[in-house]
């Protein structure tokens, strides 16, 4: 059984960082100093998923009126595949029930070298509960779809996420390649 609860700790910071940037490449991270500042601001959440008392992973969430982009999410390599990311997701799910729930995700329909890893992830949102929103963004020349979980959302409230959590800079950096809303 895994738990989310709060970070406490430059211990849990160190564990972050670690995780953090063997998850995720270097042009999608943001500065931790950021997310660290936006979370003292109660902009965003930060995450430990544990198990049995044990770091497993993270989630950062960025949140803004009534939506939560779920904008960092990863398991530690060693603990994948054992449903944990699944019984955290959903955990995450229900605590921000009631709110727009959304994350980004590099495009699958771009040929790209990792294809066949972004077609697992989107399949692994889509087993859990979330959906595609028929919009798709380029964020910092990286080409993203946007997903769900029981909600809608277009590409002006996407931004509206942003310019208010990041400001007018960031924003200038997102453009919509498609929208079905």
């Amino acid at each position: 059984m895994i738990e989310l609860r709060s970070i406490k700790s430059h211990s849990d910071w160190r564990q972050i960082k670690k995780l953090y940037k063997t998850a995720f490449p270097r042009y999608e991270r943001k500065p931790l100093w950021i997310v660290r500042l936006k979370n003292r601001q109660q902009e965003a959440d930060v995450w430990i998923i544990e198990q049995d008392g044990v770091f497993a992973g993270f989630a950062i969430t960025i949140n803004e009126l009534d939506m939560v982009l779920l904008d960092y999410f990863a398991i530690c390599e060693e603990m994948r595949g054992a449903g944990l990311g699944a019984e955290a997701l959903q955990r995450l799910q229900a605590h921000y029930a009631g709110k727009r729930f959304f994350l980004e995700i590099e495009s699958v329909s771009a040929p790209a070298d990792n294809l066949p890893e972004r077609q697992r992830r989107k399949r692994f949102y889509l087993r859990n509960g979330m959906t595609e929103l028929g919009v798709t963004v380029n964020v910092y020349s990286v080409d993203m779809e946007l997903l769900g979980y029981n909600c809608e959302l277009n590409y002006q409230e996407y931004v509206t996420l942003y310019r208010m959590s990041y400001g007018n800079m960031v924003v200038q950096n997102l453009k919509e390649i498609t929208s079905n809303n």
